[in-house]
Formats: structure tokens, C-alpha cells, sequence
């Protein structure tokens, strides 16, 4: 009977809070389908099932915080008898955290301080009275309300020791290697403006979308970046799932998979990158979008960035870096010009490509974008 586990949704997580069961025992479910709610130190993360079925029995109650590969359910699988012969009984349902018994002279506090402290969300009994007999009064919760940190200072907190977490992982555990590339988009750029003259401003693309479908083409050509470092080799990736790093406005940063990048139109891209970008910042994405980036592109050019050499994001092997589009001399065939440039950066594993292979990637994204018509 397939067990349906706390999934990984990213290298810096090691644990994850349930928060809501969207289904209950009896519920049929399809792969794909939205069953949890999870709470990480970056987001709340909808997350996903991988097997069809119906759902036999919840092993972890709500408010639980269980590691990643925990049993969060046990899915039937169809045409499997249920509690099938041989499987071992699942162990009970995790208990909700029990709230440690109040002292009796905690239980003190005026009818105006209770009423209070309901309105602002305090738990009384972690507030410490100053009353007589350390009675809580009306003062005591409004003090405590203040120190409470922002629900969402307090993420952006914990997201910032998350990304500090991988990102130190990622630079004592992966030997990067560095290649970089400056590339002409008088082409791209040329061509985006008159195909955005034919649109509605409602449908027009933004140049970055040219720059993510390259990225993914470019991988065909260049396969070993498009996968994962795991258990000591090399796992190319069968499918293109760019990941996107996108800030957030409390602080810090998600990378959520588009998913198969390299096969979508660029009114395709255009549109899922729009809902990927609303959605992570709404604190809204799904599980696969967490876990499934097989190479990552972040850009800094919004924030006046003429380069970015990034940290990749284990356990994949590669990450593309963008800055912002400048104007530069530009010699070609003998003439000087002045053309709009990016600097394109590519950081990779030196145990799954060498800096030949990493060149001639470059290479691939920079032709590519010389022929924009055909992206």
C-alpha cells in the first residue's frame, strides 16, 4: 500500500509543519491531486499526491512538524484490498502537541485582559503577570502582543537561516566552476518589440521569457546540465523544469520548477510565468514546483545588476545567472557599434561537466537568442 510521504520541497528543508488535510479516509484521489497543505520557512506549499487511489487512513494530525520521508498518509491503490495481507499495521496518528498544564496562580487575569487577549491572538498562558498574586492584567497582554515578532518578519527570518543552510551546503559540498558569456539582443530585442506591436498589452512578452526558453533549448544540446548530483553520481533529468528565482516581498527567495520549459510556446511561458511569479509570492505554489527544477535561472538586471555569478541549488548541478541589458561598444566584421548586451554567468558541477561543455552551453543560449523567431 503506497505510503504517501512528507515530500522534499527543496534543499534547505529538512522538516515540514501539516497544517489542513484537504481530504479524509474514504476520498478518492488522483495522481496530482492537492490532498495537504504544508508549511515550510519560505511558504505554504499545496501539496501534491503521487499515486491514484483512495485515501485508507491519516497518520499525522494537523499542527504536527514531522521530517521529510515521514508516512503522512496511506493511499489504497486501486483494486488493492484494504489493510492488504502481509502489510504491517500503521502506526496511530501523531498527537497533537500537548499544551503544557498553567500553574494555578496563571490562571489570575481580569475578564477585560482575557477578552483582550483573545482579540489579539495571545496565549495567556504564556504571559507573565504583574498583578497582585501575578495577576494578568491588560497591560501584561499588550506588551505581550508587542513582542511577538510579525508573522511575517518571523518568515522571512527563519527563510533567511534556510537559504544561509543550502547555500552553505551548496558551496562546501559542490565544486563550481564558473563560465560567462556577453551576448548581442539587438536581434531579440528588435524582434520583441514588433511582436509586442501586434499585441494586446495584456499579451505581450517580456524579454525574459526569450531568455528562459533559450536557457531550456540550450540543455538539449548540453544534457548534463539538466539533472542532479545524487548518492555520489550523476542523474541526467528526462524532462526540461527551469526553475525560477523569484524574491518575495517579505524577503528572501523561492526557485519553483516551470515545468517542461523546453516544450512550451513563449505565449505558453509567458502566461505560467506571470501565474508562477503571483502565486509564489501569494504564497500559493505546489509541491512539484518545489521539487522538480532540473536547472535554475536567476536574474538581478530589475535591481540594476550588470552580473550574477550564483550558488547552485543542490542537488542539481547547474544555474544560470542574468543581469540587466546594457548599451556597450560592439565590434563586428571590422565596424564599432553600440548594442544592448546581457552578461550571461553559468555556475556548474565540476563532478558531472567540465568548462568545455560549459562554454559551448553559453554558446548554444547566446546562438539561440540571434534567432529569436525561432525561440
Amino acid at each position: 500500500m503506497p505510503e504517501f510521504l512528507m515530500p522534499t520541497l527543496g534543499a534547505d528543508m529538512s522538516a515540514g509543519r501539516l497544517t489542513r488535510w484537504l481530504v479524509q479516509p474514504g476520498d478518492e484521489v488522483r495522481r496530482g491531486d492537492v490532498v495537504a497543505v504544508v508549511e515550510t520557512d519560505k511558504a505554504d506549499v499545496e501539496v501534491e499526491v503521487f499515486a491514484s487511489g483512495v485515501v485508507e487512513r491519516l497518520l499525522v494530525e494537523p499542527g504536527a512538524t514531522v521530517p521529510v520521508g515521514t508516512p503522512l498518509a496511506l493511499i489504497q491503490s486501486a483494486g488493492e484490498p484494504p489493510g492488504a495481507p502481509g502489510a504491517p499495521p500503521p502506526p496511530p496518528p501523531a498527537p497533537a502537541p500537548a499544551r503544557p498544564a498553567r500553574p494555578e496562580h496563571r490562571l489570575l487575569i481580569s475578564p477585560s485582559a482575557r477578552q483582550l487577549a483573545e482579540e489579539l491572538g495571545v496565549d495567556v498562558a504564556t504571559v507573565q503577570g504583574t498583578g497582585p498574586g501575578g495577576r494578568i492584567q491588560r497591560q501584561d497582554v499588550e506588551e505581550a502582543a508587542a513582542a511577538r515578532p510579525a508573522p511575517a518578519a518571523d518568515r522571512a527570518e527563519r527563510m533567511r537561516r534556510a537559504i544561509a543552510a543550502a547555500m552553505s551546503r551548496s558551496n562546501a559540498e559542490i565544486p563550481h566552476f564558473y563560465v560567462s558569456q556577453t551576448i548581442d539582443l539587438s536581434r531579440a530585442l528588435a524582434w520583441l518589440a514588433e511582436a509586442n506591436a501586434k499585441r494586446p498589452v495584456t499579451e505581450r512578452l517580456l524579454y525574459g521569457v526569450l531568455l528562459l526558453r533559450a536557457v531550456a533549448l540550450a540543455v538539449r544540446e548540453v544534457p548534463e546540465l539538466n539533472g542532479f548530483w545524487r548518492d555520489g553520481r550523476a542523474d541526467a533529468a528526462p524532462a526540461v523544469h527551469v526553475g525560477v528565482a523569484v524574491s518575495l516581498r517579505h524577503g528572501g527567495l523561492v526557485a519553483p520548477a516551470l515545468h517542461d520549459t523546453d516544450r512550451l510556446s513563449l505565449d505558453e511561458l509567458m502566461g505560467r510565468f506571470r501565474d508562477l511569479v503571483q502565486r509564489a509570492r501569494a504564497g500559493s505554489l505546489r509541491s512539484s514546483e518545489l521539487s522538480d527544477p532540473t536547472i535554475t535561472v536567476t536574474s538581478l538586471g530589475e535591481q540594476g545588476v550588470e552580473s550574477v555569478y550564483g550558488l547552485i541549488f543542490p542537488p542539481q548541478v547547474a544555474i544560470v545567472g542574468f543581469g540587466k541589458i546594457v548599451e556597450r561598444p560592439w565590434a563586428e566584421a571590422g565596424d564599432l557599434f553600440v548594442r544592448p548586451v546581457v552578461h550571461a554567468s553559468l555556475a556548474a558541477d565540476h563532478r558531472v561537466i567540465d568548462g568545455h561543455r560549459g562554454g559551448l552551453y553559453l554558446a548554444a543560449v547566446d546562438r539561440l537568442l540571434q534567432r529569436p523567431e525561432e525561440l
